[in-house]
């Protein structure tokens, strides 16, 4: 006697099939990684926003219609991506935000995705270079979905999934091309904000590569800190600890410390997409030389000290206001160490970091 099989519980993703019901309401796919060899990196942006029109049935990826990013119509919503590529001899070199990208783009949060089963990850500027050609293998689990409200009826949601492998054909805004191997971090986000009122984040990840290839890493770190304009109370923020593709310990706001010193030096810092430039883009508050999170929870103890090398400033346009919301991809070297569940934690890798903001007025 065969036994039926069980219903699959929840949306097939990476999101609900819920309308963007407002202006303001987004989604993003946000992708992040490092080679193993420590001198490339690779972070993509694929969004979409509702419409003052009505509601909006879309996901990020091209739109349907076939239409370019970026010039989605008013039953579409606004489809975006931008690429971001970082290579040692190479620098920083972006696409604009009408990046091509595939109409459904690979997810962690795509189900059914059974781990260990690579996937095609294609994003390309419009000039061809940069461009990538990789694919995408999961190894984790994601954490579980957090909740940041803030403003008079706003709201982040987020979910974070480290460990993911990537390998393909980096090719740089000069043309040349590198094979390479990748490990990194996926993310999904969702909900209905306006950049003055979101006001800034610092987020954060770290994967331990010293595992067997083709595994999930030994250990792995997110974090968040996200600092909404008001209310006084809104701050949100967490660290969290993957062991072995799963994640193990949450340590919420209010148990964390944060601090930085020092600056990076504004020589290091590469402002894209590169039409920005020739905007008039005002600049920014000076990004932290030195950023120092310690995590504590009863027994358990993990502190973060990150030194970026390098940044990437991404302008991006804000709806609600005349300064850009900008995001720094910094690059640096990353110390973990502590003690959780009777565990010693210790690694010294390369991280990637987030400092946002600066889109009040």
């Amino acid at each position: 006697m065969s036994t039926p099989a069980l219903p699959r519980l929840g949306p097939p993703g990476p999101f609900p099939h819920a309308p963007l019901a407002h202006p303001l309401d987004r989604k993003w796919l946000h992708y992040a990684f490092l080679s193993r060899c420590g001198r490339q990196a690779l972070i993509a942006n694929l969004s979409v926003l509702g419409s003052s029109t009505g509601p909006v049935f879309a996901h990020p990826g091209a739109p349907a219609t076939g239409r370019r990013s970026g010039t989605g119509t008013a039953a579409e919503g606004q489809h975006m991506a931008i690429l971001l590529l970082y290579a040692e001899g190479h620098g920083w070199s972006a696409s604009q935000f009408n990046a091509e990208q595939p109409e459904l783009p690979w997810s962690a949060f795509r189900l059914p995705h059974p781990h260990g089963e690579p996937g095609a990850f294609r994003v390309a500027a419009r000039s061809a270079a940069p461009a990538v050609d990789v694919r995408l293998t999961r190894t984790s689990r994601p954490c579980t979905s957090q909740c940041a409200p803030f403003g008079d009826d706003e709201h982040l949601r987020w979910q974070s999934e480290p460990g993911v492998l990537g390998a393909g054909t980096l090719r740089y805004g000069d043309g040349t091309a590198t094979e390479t191997d990748l490990l990194g971090y996926h993310e999904r986000v969702r909900g209905r904000w306006s950049w003055p009122t979101l006001g800034g984040w610092v987020f954060g990840f770290v994967n331990d590569p010293s595992g067997p290839t083709g595994t999930a890493p030994p250990s792995a770190v997110v974090f968040t800190l996200i600092q909404p304009a008001y209310p006084a109370d809104a701050a949100n923020g967490s660290v969290m600890l993957w062991r072995d593709g799963r994640m193990v310990r949450h340590f919420p706001r209010r148990n964390l410390r944060v601090a930085v010193s020092g600056t990076l030096d504004r020589d290091r810092v590469v402002m894209v997409p590169p039409l920005a430039g020739l905007l008039g883009t005002p600049p920014m508050a000076a990004v932290p030389g030195r950023l120092l999170i310690t995590a504590r929870l009863g027994d358990d103890r993990l502190v973060l000290d990150f030194r970026p090398h390098t940044a990437g400033r991404i302008a991006n346009p804000s709806e609600t206001s005349l300064h850009p919301f900008s995001v720094h991809e910094t690059l640096g070297p990353c110390t973990v160490e502590g003690r959780v569940g009777g565990r010693r934690i210790g690694f010294r890798t390369g991280g990637i970091v987030e400092f946002a903001g600066g889109a009040h007025d």
